[in-house]
């Protein structure tokens, strides 16, 4: 998976002062927990630009006076009318024990059921996995190549041996539902055949020329 790196500082105060001061200097507070005791720190606001506002998911190096702390995003507070970042919590990670993570589903392929006029609904947009930070993906990819019209796609079919899926095995990641101009897969195969067949016969009754 991706990394983006943090620059910031250690907060020696914490409190609704200085946090207000910070904010109006532009700088949000942060805090790293899953260490040996929390890390509170601050850094200015634009270095959460590539991590908070993309659909994409990254780990994070936090440099902090020298020191790197790496950590996912776990939690973060909009203001609610102006939507600036107000705080954010990180989860520091470790090389060897596995952590939690949302992990975005990205489709492929080209469906036979939507080129025969289904239409393809996407139900689950991210899915929850556990795996060591290495084996962490940037997204799961879901093919759906081989999907006919009333064909679901369940968790099952994107499962690896690199990260465990926490869902349940009957969890739908895409569907493709029939529509007014679908044309039916086993119909269209069925019908071509029976023409070709009376193509065939009529030749064979045909007299030579």
């Amino acid at each position: 998976m991706k990394s983006i790196t943090i620059n910031g500082s250690k907060r020696e105060v914490v409190g609704k002062k200085a946090t207000a001061a910070l904010r109006n200097a532009g700088m949000v507070p942060c805090v790293v927990y899953g260490g040996d005791e929390p890390i509170h720190f601050q850094s200015p606001e634009l270095s959460f630009n590539k991590l908070v506002y993309t659909p994409d998911v990254h780990t994070v190096v936090i440099e902090l006076d020298g020191v790197k702390i790496n950590a996912i995003l776990q939690d973060i507070q909009f203001h609610p009318v102006t939507d600036r970042i107000l705080h954010i919590d990180f989860y520091q990670i470790f090389d060897d024990k596995e952590v939690m993570m949302e992990i975005p589903v990205r489709v492929s392929g080209s469906s036979r059921g939507v080129k025969n006029g289904g239409v393809l609904r996407i139900v689950t947009r991210k899915l929850r996995i556990k795996a060591i930070p290495k084996n962490l993906p940037d997204f799961i990819d879901a093919d759906i190549t081989e999907m006919k019209i009333g064909a679901k796609m369940y968790v099952t079919a994107v499962k690896e041996d690199t990260f465990s899926i926490l869902h349940t095995d009957n969890t739908v990641i895409c569907q493709v539902r029939t529509s007014r101009t679908a044309v039916d897969d086993e119909e269209t195969e069925g019908e071509e055949g029976e023409e070709g067949a009376e193509g065939a016969e009529a030749t064979e009754a045909a007299p030579a020329e």
